[in-house]
């Protein structure tokens, strides 16, 4: 074959690849108007297919980032991946929608839904709390900027809810101290119960724990003073009870009585 001929024959194989390259890479970009694909990601929203919807979303942001249609989509593609319990996902969105676009209608519903996606991932107390600190933070944000907004009720439930988890957490290792004998370390938790979860359902029994750890390193003012608090504000209470019988009879449980002498050791264990 003659070289020349050949070497024509090879350039055209190559533009003929290349546009089949262009045109396969038009195909695949498909460009479609913003409206269609919202509504066809919404569509599968409805029909409660919100992993199908996602993409869709994301779809409408790409190809139309400038049109009004862009800024619901985030929203809506943080929902689909907030129902899908992809939610670390779901605050990137979030956070993508609230820098920018602070003013919109809708930003109160996505510092609330920005919330839900740390609450629904609180676990038990013996484990690490900091979604249950992130998903109050949030929620606080709800009722601080927006205290009008139709989510703000629910928010403000919520951060009672998440108050008492942490309070709660405080507890499991104030316990956790006091039955060890590590009073100081324990009287410092439950003092945090009570000074900055004061509203929760843990203070009742703080204040108890407080008591018998005063009682068990020999201030007995103190012991006095904080079942007397114990009784003044919850009378009848059932931990106010148990203060007041370790106060008359001065007899502390076996778990109480332990020395103090490893309180070093005990305070960093958590």
């Amino acid at each position: 074959m003659n070289l020349n001929l050949y070497k024509k024959l090879a350039v055209l194989a190559l533009l003929v690849l290349g546009a089949c390259a262009e045109i396969k890479k038009e195909a695949e970009y498909n460009e479609k108007p913003a409206e269609l694909i919202y509504n066809s990601a919404l569509d599968k929203v409805l029909a409660r297919n919100f992993r199908a919807a996602v993409p869709l979303f994301d779809e409408v942001e790409r190809q139309h980032p400038y049109s009004v249609w862009a800024t619901q989509a985030v929203l809506m593609s943080a929902y689909s991946l907030y129902q899908t319990n992809q939610y670390d996902e779901a605050v990137n969105a979030l956070n993508r929608y609230i820098k920018f676009n602070p003013t919109s209608e809708s930003i109160d519903y996505a510092y609330y839904l920005k919330g839900l996606c740390y609450y629904e991932r609180i676990v038990d107390v013996g484990r690490d709390q900091k979604v249950t600190k992130e998903a109050l933070n949030t929620f606080s944000e709800v009722v601080r900027r927006f205290p009008k907004s139709k989510f703000a009720r629910d928010a403000r439930l919520k951060i009672d809810l998440t108050r008492n988890h942490l309070a709660g957490k405080e507890m499991e290792i104030g316990r956790f101290y006091l039955k060890k004998g590590y009073y100081s370390a324990a009287i410092n938790r439950f003092k945090i119960v009570v000074q900055r979860f004061d509203t929760t359902a843990q203070v009742p029994e703080a204040l108890h724990r407080l008591t018998e750890a005063y009682l068990a390193l020999g201030l007995n003012n103190e012991a006095t003073k904080t079942a007397a608090i114990l009784g003044y504000n919850y009378p009848g209470n059932e931990w106010y009870k148990d203060s007041y019988s370790i106060l008359k009879t001065g007899k502390l449980s076996e778990s109480t009585r332990k020395s103090d002498s490893l309180f070093g050791l005990g305070f960093w264990i958590f």
